[in-house]
C-alpha cells in the first residue's frame, strides 16, 4: 500500500466520520438552510447594485441624480438579510424537533428584534419620524444576533413544549389560534430575558459578537493562511464523498457575508475599488477558485473530452461539460470519480490552494478589484466574477489565467489515469471503464 493510500484511509477513518456528524448537526443545517434561502432575495437586490456601477462614465453621471433611489432594492435585500435568515433558521431548527416551523421562525425574529434598539428620531420637527430601528444590525452584520437569537428562541420553545409548559386550547379551536396560545408562556420569557438584557442592563449583544468575531473574520479575509482553510477542509472532504460546502460553509458563511457587505459598504463610501477591507469573501472563491465547481474540475472535463483516449473518460467529459460551464460539477465529482481516486486526490486538493494563492495576491495587489456583489452562481466563472467585482475586465483575465494553471497542474494526472483506464479498455479483461473506475476508487480504502 503507498504512502498516499494509507493517508487516504487514515483520513477515511479518523477525520471523516466527526466532519460528517457536523454536517447533520440540526443547529448548523438550520443556520446553512436559512442563510441559503436568503440568498435569492439578495441575488435580486445586487442586480441593481451591478445596475448603477457600469463602468461607464456618461451612464454613471446620467443615473447619478437617481443613485439612492436605484440602491433601495439592495438595501432592502442585502441590508435586511438578517430578518430574512433569523426566520428561516428558526422555522428550521423548530421543524428538526417536530415543533410548529412558524411558531420558531416567528419567536426566533422576535428575539432578533429585541436584540435591536430602536431610536426616537424627533425631526422633522413638524411630523417627526418616531421610533425607527437603524439597519446597521439587519443585514450581514446582524447575521450572528439572529443566529445567537434563533438558537435561543427555539431552544426555550422546545423546553417549555417538552415539558407541557403550554396554553392548551381546545380541539374545537382552529390550529393557527391553538399555535398562537401555545407561544404565549415561551414568547413571553423569551423576549423579556432579551429585553432585560438588551434594554435593562443595556448590553449590546450584537456589537459583542461583533466583536468576538471580528479577529477570526480578520484572519479568513484577509490573511493567506486563513484564506487557504476554508478550500483545503472543503475539498478534503469532498475527496470523501462528504459535501465539504455545506459544512464548512454553515460555519463561515455569516462571516463571508459580513466580508461581502463590508466591502460593499466601503465602496459606496468612495472607498477604491482595490482597496476594500477583505479580499476573500465567498465570491472570491466562487469565481477565481472553484472554476466550475469544487477543484476547477472545468478543465477536467475539458480534458477528458479533448484529450483523452478512454472510451469512458470521454463519456464522463461529454456529459459533464455543460454542467461545469455553468458550476455543477457533481456529475464529474461522482463520474469520474474524483472522491476517493488515488489519481485525481493530489490535483484536486492541490489546484485550489494555488488559485487560492494566485488570486489572493492579486487581489492584495490592486491588480484586480475586490468582491462587492453576489450574482447568480450559475453564471459562467468570468460573467460572474466580472460583475460580482464591480465590472472589472481584469477579472477576467485572472480568471483565464487560473485555468490554465489548473490545467497545468492536472494535466499530467489527467494522463495517468487516462492511460490507466484506456489500458483496462483495451486488456479484454471483460470490465467496462466504469466499474473499473469504481473499483479503482474502492481501492485507495482497502
Amino acid at each position: 500500500m503507498s504512502s498516499l493510500d494509507k493517508m487516504m484511509k487514515w483520513v477515511e477513518k479518523r477525520l471523516v466520520p466527526p466532519m460528517a456528524k457536523i454536517g447533520t448537526q440540526r443547529h448548523l443545517l438550520a443556520i446553512r438552510n436559512g442563510v441559503v434561502s436568503s440568498l435569492s432575495l439578495v441575488l435580486i437586490g445586487t442586480f441593481f447594485m451591478v445596475f448603477i456601477n457600469l463602468p461607464i462614465k456618461a451612464w454613471a453621471d446620467a443615473l447619478a441624480p437617481y443613485s439612492a433611489t436605484i440602491v433601495i432594492p439592495y438595501r432592502m435585500t442585502m441590508g435586511l438579510m438578517a430578518i430574512y435568515a433569523t426566520f428561516v433558521m428558526g422555522q428550521d431548527l423548530a421543524k428538526s424537533y417536530n415543533l410548529d416551523g412558524v411558531t420558531g421562525g416567528i419567536l426566533s425574529l422576535g428575539a432578533f428584534f429585541m436584540l435591536q434598539q430602536p431610536i426616537n428620531v424627533l425631526t422633522p420637527k413638524a411630523k417627526p419620524l418616531g421610533f425607527v430601528i437603524p439597519m446597521a444590525n439587519l443585514g450581514a452584520s446582524g447575521m450572528f444576533g439572529g443566529i445567537l437569537a434563533m438558537i435561543f428562541a427555539v431552544e426555550v420553545y422546545r423546553f417549555f413544549k417538552t415539558h407541557n409548559v403550554t396554553i392548551k386550547m381546545p380541539e374545537q379551536v382552529p390550529p393557527a389560534v391553538a399555535r398562537s396560545f401555545e407561544a404565549l408562556i415561551p414568547g413571553a420569557v423569551i423576549l423579556t430575558f432579551v429585553w432585560v438584557i438588551r434594554d435593562v442592563l443595556g448590553f449590546d449583544v450584537n456589537a459583542a459578537l461583533l466583536a468576538l468575531f471580528q479577529p477570526l473574520t480578520n484572519i479568513l479575509g484577509n490573511n493567506l493562511l486563513g484564506a487557504l482553510l476554508p478550500m483545503f477542509l472543503i475539498h478534503l472532504l469532498w475527496s470523501f464523498g462528504i459535501h465539504g460546502m455545506s459544512i464548512v460553509g454553515s460555519v463561515v458563511r455569516p462571516m463571508w457575508l459580513i466580508m461581502l457587505n463590508a466591502n460593499a459598504d466601503a465602496l459606496a463610501k468612495g472607498t477604491a475599488a482595490t482597496k476594500l477591507p477583505y479580499i476573500a469573501p465567498e465570491q472570491f472563491y466562487q469565481w477565481t477558485v472553484t472554476i466550475g465547481g469544487a477543484g476547477a474540475t472545468l478543465v477536467v472535463a475539458m480534458m477528458f473530452l479533448t484529450i483523452c483516449k478512454s472510451k469512458f473518460l470521454k463519456e464522463v467529459g461529454r456529459f459533464s461539460i455543460v454542467p461545469a460551464i455553468f458550476n455543477i460539477n457533481e456529475p464529474m465529482i461522482f463520474g469520474a470519480p474524483m472522491m476517493l481516486n488515488p489519481y485525481m486526490f493530489i490535483p484536486f486538493n492541490l489546484v485550489p490552494l494555488v488559485l487560492t494563492t494566485i488570486s489572493y495576491f492579486a487581489v492584495k495587489f490592486g491588480l484586480v478589484n475586490g468582491f462587492t456583489t453576489i450574482p447568480a452562481w450559475t453564471l459562467p466563472a468570468p460573467i460572474g466574477g466580472y460583475l460580482s467585482a464591480g465590472n472589472d475586465w481584469r477579472m477576467v483575465v485572472l480568471i483565464l489565467f487560473n485555468l490554465v494553471v489548473a490545467t497545468v497542474i492536472y494535466f499530467p494526472f489527467v494522463k495517468a489515469y487516462d492511460n490507466k483506464m484506456y489500458s483496462d479498455e483495451i486488456s479484454g479483461n471483460g470490465q467496462d471503464s466504469e466499474s473499473q473506475a469504481k473499483r479503482d476508487a474502492e481501492a485507495a480504502t482497502n
